[in-house]
């Protein structure tokens, strides 16, 4: 076993921690010790088995981080309920896996059962995060309480038949207006060269969440102007929905679908099945992550193996008619690792914590985390991971569960994987830059940070009279006047309540910068 003592960055000396079975009842004196000899987290499982205490890639980590770790491994369909019993026992881990700012733990965070780690994390290399948007709207009104798991701010792309563009003489798009004019062709030109009138442009699923969860309707607002779910004018965030660029952005929407540009069946279509009208050549576009480009040119190598590099191009976020790039971001994290304060219970203890997840967090440690064991889970080649062929299940099982105790808030700390064709790689590498470049115009929610307790009680409600509203428009069961009405019902039914309490936070906030 580990015996190697961490030190909290900042102190010249740490004490000894002895917290084995201690309960939120026990005395929290500063005399008790920071020597750090273990760390117990919770976490979630994805997989079917949770990984065993004893297996290659925890000693490997263990090594590394200098401690051992007891990990209570949780399946992920039950966590959330395991996160509560835990916060209401005497058994509470030094580390805790939240999967995101639920009222439960905006509550404890709030009443103090978490450690506030705003002002400690800049003292750690390896968890100073270089996405301070992104820490921002993975806090509580400002304050951090836990190390965010990064993931891919900049996601939003758009897929299109690539052998269209071609037989029409067409170039990718670069602006919404070019989306259009290319919907256009892709319903009137008979791009696939077969006669009839059988294609069109865009290919939209019935969406499953509400407004602002990143449907192609979100992107095409946002690229529009009207801001991410709220939007900052004149010092006041307001609403996207209320500006005008939104209402724009919404008859644009509604003019694609008027003039059959878009599937026909766009609000009742399985988003399950969203592939099947771009591969079977019924549809030539969509707007969704860009990894869907990787998966549609997986599954065309495999029915077109001789000639499946012709049929995929994808492009980044576009552009609007003034020419201005507004590019649709994720919230870029999921979830975060808190640190309860009744298992830790003095700053020197917590420094020595946050120590070893500055070491996780390391890209010695994150190769370990992200990729798992070399030679056994992956190989390395031209500085890219490639999966060993005989590797077990239960190897690669274990490296997706320690994943979940990654952050990478300073970037991912592993190796990318290695793809299986040249094109395929310069496919993914074009994707990686076009992700990059947007990111500079990532156009954040700057309401993320901020929790108002009506839109906790109220929010899910609230959310679906705006997005049932869109799609009664652009089906022309309500026109113009019928949104204003709908707009109107969120505003009485709490949501003028809702903008009050987040401006309040939000004026609070910038008073203090």
């Amino acid at each position: 076993m580990n015996r190697r003592i961490l030190t909290g960055i900042g102190l010249a000396t740490v004490g000894a921690l002895a917290l084995a079975g201690c309960s939120a009842g026990q005395d929290s004196s500063s005399s008790e010790s920071a020597e750090l000899t273990s760390l117990s987290i919770m976490a979630p499982f994805l997989t079917t088995n949770a990984p065993a205490a004893d297996s290659d890639v925890q000693q490997a980590l263990e090594k590394v981080i200098g401690v051992d770790l007891d990990v209570n491994w949780v399946p992920n369909a039950s966590y959330e309920d395991k996160t509560n019993i835990t916060l209401a026992g005497d058994s509470i881990p030094q580390v805790m896996v939240i999967q995101g700012k639920t009222p439960g733990f905006v509550k404890n965070a709030q009443a103090g059962a978490f450690w506030e780690l705003t002002d400690y994390l800049d003292d750690y290399p390896n968890l100073k995060t270089n996405l301070p948007a992104v820490q921002a709207a993975s806090s509580i009104n400002g304050k951090v309480y836990g190390v965010f798991r990064a993931r891919d701010a900049m996601r939003a792309a758009v897929i299109i038949r690539k052998d269209w563009l071609n037989n029409l003489g067409l170039e990718a798009p670069k602006s919404i207006d070019d989306l259009y004019e290319i919907a256009k062709a892709f319903t009137e030109n008979d791009p696939d060269g077969n006669g009839q009138k059988d294609t069109y442009g865009l290919i939209i699923p019935k969406w499953p969440g509400s407004i602002g969860s990143n449907s192609p309707y979100d992107a095409i607002e946002v690229w529009s102007g009207a801001g991410n779910l709220w939007k900052d004018v004149d010092g006041t965030l307001e609403p996207s929905f209320a500006q005008p660029e939104w209402l724009n952005a919404v008859k644009f929407e509604k003019k694609l679908v008027s003039e059959g540009l878009v599937n026909p069946d766009y609000a009742t279509f399985d988003s399950a099945k969203w592939n099947e009208p771009f591969l079977n050549g019924k549809g030539g576009i969509i707007i969704d992550v860009h990894s869907r480009a990787g998966v549609i040119t997986s599954l065309l190598k495999e029915s077109n193996p001789d000639d499946y590099e012709n049929f995929v191009t994808v492009t980044g976020n576009l552009t609007n008619s003034d020419g201005e790039l507004n590019a649709m971001p994720t919230a870029g994290y999921s979830g975060f690792l808190a640190i309860p304060k009744a298992q830790v219970r003095t700053e020197e203890q917590l420094r020595a914590v946050l120590g070893v997840l500055n070491e996780m967090n390391s890209p010695e440690a994150g190769k370990i985390i992200n990729n798992g064991i070399e030679g056994v889970t992956y190989t390395v080649e031209d500085g890219l991971a490639v999966a060993v062929d005989g590797a077990s299940q239960v190897d690669k099982d274990t490296v997706l569960s320690f994943a979940q105790l990654g952050t990478n808030v300073n970037g991912f700390q592993g190796y990318l994987p290695k793809q299986p064709t040249e094109f395929e790689q310069q496919m993914y590498d074009e994707r990686l830059k076009i992700q990059d470049s947007d990111l500079e115009h990532a156009v954040y929610n700057p309401a993320a940070p901020y929790v108002s307790a009506t839109y906790t009680a109220q929010g899910a409600q609230l959310d679906t009279i705006i997005s049932d509203a869109r799609i009664q428009f652009l089906a022309g069961q309500i026109d113009e006047k019928g949104l204003e009405d709908a707009i109107a019902r969120w505003r009485s039914s709490g949501g003028d309540a809702v903008a009050s309490e987040i401006n309040e936070l939000y004026q609070a906030d910038a008073s203090k910068k």
